[in-house]
């Protein structure tokens, strides 16, 4: 018997990646299962990048490339987070990744010693508090509710700060709630932020493009707190490229160093076919990522109007990304047949098996009487998977 380490042991599975693999088991028993499991955008990467990585196969970029990237992706990317998010990051603050949960890992492993803490509001994505221990540092959650858009106050943000906080990690538009941070809601926490310049914010900004507000406003572009802000962004999903795996991040010179030197020891540079394909991505106005953003936006309409038809669910406004976060708080405490619903767990499986939908549970994302729903499929499945989980909420007594 092999003895694994306790590190990996602890770790826990991705709780999408579980239901999705759930999700094929049935499948593949013959069970038609429609998967609202997901966080994959629904459409095809647009051609003129898929050209731009045809060209450069031709021309071949098949050589490894520096750790952090091309030059002139770098420069790209400089340019990028000028012109669209008003921040200001030099070629050797930017670091090219295999997808920005890399550079999210890497980074806290750069950042943290042994049981330092990383502020986390809940909802969170599921990967953020696993990426945090497997660091070694501690979570420390900050709850929020459906009452409040899932966003926390600058009180909850300073009563949060010990003497402990290495960092604060959030994602706006977030996954899984799609809430938006504000301008306004932005500043009001980066007053609170001055006050504790030893402390790194990680914005994670890879819904920017899938934003309904269309103002889409970027922490690290406030003055005062701009040398402690991380910006994490990449092409998976206002792009539809999540299988061509290319993040990246734009840190204090420092920090970007660290990652570089970590990369270098780990996976180092990206795909070269990926990045010429980013240069050609991130050097256009963004402006082809509009149809799919309001493509989405028009299914976010649907589903609030179909889950608000189901009794015992409450959900809100989402402003970005493409989830539904429905309350389920009213079904825990129900039965059906050999099915007790105490958790979200038991209500995604309930449904899973009951009805063929997959979703998440919220306690991957630390909260317990909501259930993820993703609309990145057609309309007609969204359609269908809220009958067929209307039916099997009724059965629930």
């Amino acid at each position: 018997m092999v003895l694994l380490s306790k590190k990996i042991t602890e770790l826990e599975e991705s709780a999408t990646l579980a239901m999705a693999r759930k999700a094929r088991e049935l499948k593949e028993k013959g069970r038609k299962i429609i998967n609202l499991s997901l966080g994959e955008p629904d459409f095809n990467t647009p051609a003129f990048i898929k050209n731009a990585a045809k060209q450069a196969i031709d021309q071949n970029f098949s050589k490894y490339t520096p750790v952090p990237g091309y030059k002139d992706l770098l420069n790209t990317i400089s340019n990028k987070f000028e012109r669209d998010n008003n921040l200001i990051y030099h070629e050797n603050q930017i670091v090219c990744s295999t997808g920005a949960k890399q550079s999210i890992a890497q980074l806290l492993m750069v950042l943290l010693n042994k049981n330092e803490e990383v502020i986390l509001p809940a909802p969170y994505w599921v990967s953020y508090y696993q990426m945090i221990k497997l660091a070694e540092g501690k979570p420390k959650v900050i709850q929020t509710d459906i009452e409040t858009d899932f966003k926390i106050s600058p009180q909850q943000l300073e009563e949060a700060i010990t003497s402990k906080t290495k960092a604060f990690l959030f994602s706006s538009p977030c996954n899984p709630t799609g809430s938006v941070y504000s301008k306004n809601e932005l500043y009001d926490l980066a007053n609170v932020f001055q006050k504790y310049p030893e402390v790194i914010i990680i914005s994670d900004e890879i819904y920017e493009h899938i934003n309904f507000t269309q103002n889409h406003f970027s922490i690290g572009s406030i003055e005062e707190i701009k040398n402690q802000v991380v910006t994490i962004n990449g092409l998976s999903k206002g792009y539809a490229m999540t299988g061509w795996r290319f993040g990246y991040l734009g840190a204090p010179l420092e920090i970007a160093k660290a990652c570089v030197k970590m990369q270098g020891q780990i996976t180092s540079a990206t795909c070269s076919i990926t990045q010429r394909a980013a240069v050609t991505a991130l050097s256009e106005h963004p402006k082809c990522t509009h149809e799919m953003r309001n493509k989405f936006k028009k299914r976010r309409d649907l589903m609030i109007e179909l889950l608000s038809e189901i009794a015992g669910l409450k959900v809100n406004k989402p402003q970005g990304a493409f989830y539904i976060f429905p309350n389920i708080k009213k079904y825990i405490g129900r039965s059906y047949k050999n099915y007790q619903i105490n958790s979200a767990n038991d209500l995604a499986l309930f449904l899973l098996e009951d009805c063929g939908v997959s979703t998440v549970s919220g306690d991957a994302f630390g909260a317990n009487e909501y259930i993820r729903i993703s609309y990145a499929v057609s309309e007609t499945d969204l359609k269908q998977a809220c009958n067929l989980i209307k039916h099997s909420l009724k059965k629930l007594s």
